[in-house]
């Protein structure tokens, strides 16, 4: 019989093991593969880990012929954000619109793919686990800071403009970021856009929640420490049309 490829779990992680193994492909990926860091990041034992890990819901896709986690997202609902005091990305963002706007709210972060994994269907089942997440918990909104590779804005000129100018968020969900840290993403004119090659440019799950609707907030952020271009992700399933729907649900 040919190969069928991989199968998956797709879980949240209930041990201290699971949480390591999650801050440990973390690791490889942030810190060894794209030259991020941080004050919490063990270089010893290779974990990528913070104070908010402990609040955080962690999902995990394990290949199950392996037992090897290769592909983590971390969750942080708004109820649990309200005893935390903030959610991760109100450093970098004004969330106000979001937080009084009356909608059940999940924060997304630290989405990541074991290389070998990278263009297969493990994306895929994990957006599944996720959307099942949702729909058990009745979110509406789902945001989170996602990012380009490097801090030079005038290399990322074309891709940030292209979202400014063609996926800016309605303003009942434009989150902006925080005046001191703001980085204006209108860098090239509309009639300056090289759309295509702008695309191009533009890292796969953002293009991912792109294709699902989503939206980004006003202003990015460079984050010197993970060596990234900062870009804030809302999605809004009241706005999702039927075929968004039908993606966004594995169908």
């Amino acid at each position: 019989m040919p190969d069928a490829g991989p199968s998956f779990t797709v879980k949240l992680a209930e041990t201290e093991d699971e949480l390591r193994a999650a801050q440990r492909l973390r690791y490889d990926v942030f810190v060894r593969e794209l030259g991020g860091g941080g004050e919490m990041v063990d270089h010893e034992a290779g974990l990528e880990r913070d104070k908010f890990d402990p609040y955080f819901d962690h999902m995990l896709a394990i290949d199950d012929r392996t037992g090897e986690t290769i592909g983590v997202y971390r969750l942080l609902p708004g109820e649990r954000a309200v005893d935390l005091g903030q959610f991760y990305s109100e450093d970098e963002y004004d969330l106000t619109v979001l937080k009084n706007g009356g909608r059940k709210l999940l924060e997304l972060g630290r989405s990541c793919l074991h290389p070998d994994y990278r263009g297969g269907t493990a994306m895929y089942h994990l957006w599944n686990g996720l959307s099942a997440y949702v729909l058990e918990r009745e979110i509406e909104v789902l945001f989170g800071v996602a990012s380009f590779h490097g801090t030079d804005v005038q290399a990322l000129a074309q891709p940030l403009s292209m979202l400014h100018h063609n996926h800016l968020a309605p303003p009942d969900i434009r989150v902006r970021a925080q005046p001191d840290v703001f980085q204006t993403m209108n860098l090239v004119s509309p009639d300056q856009l090289d759309r295509r090659a702008a695309m191009v440019q533009v890292p796969a799950l953002i293009k991912a929640y792109l294709r699902l609707g989503g939206f980004v907030g006003e202003g990015a952020f460079i984050d010197h420490a993970f060596n990234t271009t900062d870009v804030c992700l809302i999605l809004d399933t009241a706005r999702m049309n039927e075929r968004q729907r039908r993606i966004y649900g594995g169908a």
